[in-house]
């Protein structure tokens, strides 16, 4: 049974669900705002608000070590050190922002818009 569990599986397996959270993550944090369906916005946003919060309170070395191991892109980790702790310095939580679109023409998926605020 999966009792307490908090994951979204996304209809895929786990290398996949991790690379595509991974790949969500890059162009959120590169394009400050990306359109997809409900259910991966709200699977991508607890993973970039986590990597913002890291970039914040650790170690700098630990902070770029652990960044650069969940995105594997250089200027999207680049940009989360560089850029994004100092536009969210003054922000405890509350990073990403998730608004309803509308509809996906072809088969009606819920579409929503994440961006960084």
């Amino acid at each position: 049974m999966r009792h307490q569990t908090k994951k979204l599986k996304l209809g895929s397996d786990k290398d996949h669900t991790r690379s595509m959270l991974r790949n969500l993550g890059v162009a959120l944090i590169i394009h400050e705002k990306i359109k997809t369906t409900e259910l991966r916005a709200a699977a991508v946003i607890p993973f970039v608000e986590k990597l913002i919060h890291v970039a914040k309170t650790k170690n700098k070395m630990i902070a770029i070590r652990h960044i650069e191991k969940m995105l594997q892109h250089e200027s999207a980790s680049k940009k989360i050190l560089e850029v994004l702790v100092a536009k969210y310095k003054d922000r405890k939580s509350g990073y990403v922002r998730k608004t309803f679109v509308g509809y996906r023409k072809g088969d009606n998926a819920h579409l929503a818009l994440v961006e960084l605020i």
